[in-house]
């Protein structure tokens, strides 16, 4: 029978209950079930790994039912198992037991995302070959149910039990047992999504701290030799050269005032640092600095993140959430990559930038915000505006004021001083003691260095890492092992929306002896005041040809359709220097 009906000469004391298929008195299946949903829900809320959460689940569940074994499998996007569970059992024993599960009845579970019950699995096609080995003859009938444990409305598990039945059980009961196991089913996805947020919060709140140490030590670097700190470095700016003078100086206008500002150079120049330096000279300065790269980003979750959401706005927005416009709200915000947005996301940007004001994704309400923006790009703007891929009204509202950093070959003279920096930091990230030698300095003063100070910070970083001795000298360089593939990878320089103005030479530096064509030889003796007016090449094309050759000027010279000293005068009147390898 499913359950027998309890009168006060057989009522059991409050709170007691017995095994489901005892033929004693007993609790209905609903008032049982009501119970060890409580009881489960208990065992969840309690902090612990994983697996022994799930192990102490189907321990309390075997009681309120009279289960034979029981697992819990939770599974990837594809249904690949990943973590398998059992009662009691270690990890391989509980995925040897899966492994006797036919894929075909997972399948459908993960598949429908609908309980599948097997009334006698000897019998049935889902699974064949079954047997009921070590069971004793009236104990050979066994069901199967399993219920699919999700999170919303996608499968990340399974819930599987086998029972044994006898004449006592009905298929009644079977669908109470089915109902029973969804809501347990159901409080586990639960309890594992909840742990999923709160993994990515530990992971995005571990990130913000280490972003916010790496800001303090730019913040707060070490005194110079004299005991005072610099003037740029007290703003995590390291080099004392007039062109990266000349930018701060223009900064520190700039920062008077609540105007937009529009940094613009090439990559690796330091835009993050001198957005932060307009904010630390500005009025906002103890308001807060929020910051943006517009291109690590999809759209979607681009506007999510600068304008916020409302709780249920899309999937996976469980909670309201502020935006960076909020946040930033009477300090500023920094757009990195401004360059890269998309037309439609233009359009949204513009209207914050017009009225002050914006509504949160999903939601009505509109939200007046102060913030002062600072963008950044090393695209070129207005080439994208003419071609239509930028919008012209938001390039107005953004270029303000237009401020371009030097490239770090414009400020050759701060390279020793950001190279001892780079292996300070990274000395006191390693715990280790490097010093830079007199010949790795000059090595460093003659590199090319496209990819500015990032690259320079990644050539330091990468010869500590590999040297041998604590003192660097120049044999540590890749440059000096045919290692270093700067000149390959940037070969595309040539095309960058900033032109590539090189300081001009005392006089060209010619190829090596066994590269050289007799008329570059000759070339040693042209006139230095020899009119080149009539040199038909302009300087993107020379530089894209002596690029493509590896700057021999001899085989530029034929790319071009121009004598080896017609390529000497261009050389000259660019004032480009040529590099050597």
């Amino acid at each position: 029978m499913d359950s027998q009906v309890i009168s006060p000469s057989n009522a059991l004391p409050p709170g007691s209950y017995v095994n489901t298929y005892s033929r004693q008195p007993s609790h209905t299946r609903a008032d049982m079930a009501l119970r060890g949903v409580y009881e489960i829900s208990k065992v969840l809320a309690v902090p612990g790994r994983l697996e022994t959460t799930l192990a102490n689940v189907l321990t309390l569940l075997s009681s309120f039912l009279d289960m034979r074994h029981g697992l819990v499998t939770l599974l990837d996007e594809e249904g690949t198992p990943v973590n398998v569970v059992g009662i009691g059992w270690r990890e391989e024993r509980a995925g040897a037991w899966f492994g006797r599960i036919p894929e075909q009845a997972v399948d459908r579970i993960f598949t429908t995302g609908m309980p599948v019950v097997v009334q006698n699995m000897q019998k049935s096609s889902l699974f064949p070959g079954w047997s009921s080995d070590g069971m004793k003859p009236e104990e050979s009938r066994v069901s199967f149910i399993g219920v699919p444990i999700k999170d919303r409305n996608d499968v990340v598990g399974t819930l599987t039990i086998e029972q044994i039945w006898d004449e006592s059980t009905t298929y009644h009961a079977a669908d109470e047992d089915v109902r029973f196991l969804t809501m347990v089913a159901n409080l586990i996805g639960q309890t594992i999504r909840l742990l999923e947020m709160v993994q990515r919060d530990r992971e995005r709140l571990m990130e913000q701290q280490r972003i916010l140490e790496k800001e303090l030590i730019r913040d707060n670097p070490p005194p110079t030799g004299n005991g005072k700190k610099g003037k740029a470095s007290a703003i995590g700016i390291v080099g004392s050269s007039p062109a990266l003078q000349n930018a701060l100086q223009q900064i520190k206008r700039v920062a008077r005032s609540h105007s937009a500002v529009l940094l613009r150079g090439e990559s690796g120049t330091g835009k993050e640092l001198f957005a932060r330096a307009t904010h630390d000279f500005s009025p906002r300065a103890k308001k807060p600095f929020i910051k943006l790269n517009c291109a690590a980003l999809p759209e979607s979750v681009l506007e999510s993140e600068l304008f916020g959401h409302e709780k249920g706005a899309f999937t996976g927005a469980v909670a309201q959430r502020k935006g960076r416009f909020e946040l930033a709200d009477g300090g500023t915000l920094f757009l990195d990559e401004i360059g890269d947005t998309t037309s439609a996301f233009q359009v949204k940007l513009l209207r914050v930038l017009q009225e002050g004001e914006f509504e949160r994704v999903g939601g009505t309400q509109t939200i007046k915000v102060d913030v002062r923006l600072v963008c950044a790009t090393n695209r070129n703007l207005e080439e994208m505006v003419a071609k239509g891929e930028f919008r012209a009204d938001l390039y107005y509202r953004i270029n303000v004021v237009s401020v371009r950093l030097p490239a770090l070959r414009d400020r050759r003279e701060d390279i020793p001083q950001l190279a001892r920096e780079f292996l300070r930091r990274f000395d006191e990230e390693h715990h280790t003691e490097h010093q830079l030698s007199p010949s790795a300095v000059r090595v460093l003063e003659s590199c090319y260095f496209p990819g500015n100070v990032r690259e320079l910070e990644n050539c330091i970083r990468r010869t500590a890492t590999l040297a041998h001795e604590d003192r660097i000298g120049e044999a540590d360089f890749a440059c000096r092992n045919d290692e270093c593939l700067s000149a390959t990878l940037w070969k595309s320089a040539v095309s960058a929306p900033f032109p590539i103005v090189q300081p001009r030479s005392a006089a060209p530096v010619l190829p090596e002896r066994e590269e050289m064509d007799p008329a570059d030889v000759m070339d040693r003796d042209a006139p230095e005041d020899e009119p080149a007016d009539n040199v038909k090449v302009g300087q993107r094309e020379l530089l894209k040809a002596l690029e493509s050759t590896g700057w021999v000027q001899a085989k530029a010279a034929r790319v071009l359709g121009l004598t080896p000293r017609q390529i000497g005068y261009a050389i000259r009147k660019y004032g480009i220097e040529v590099r050597k390898f």
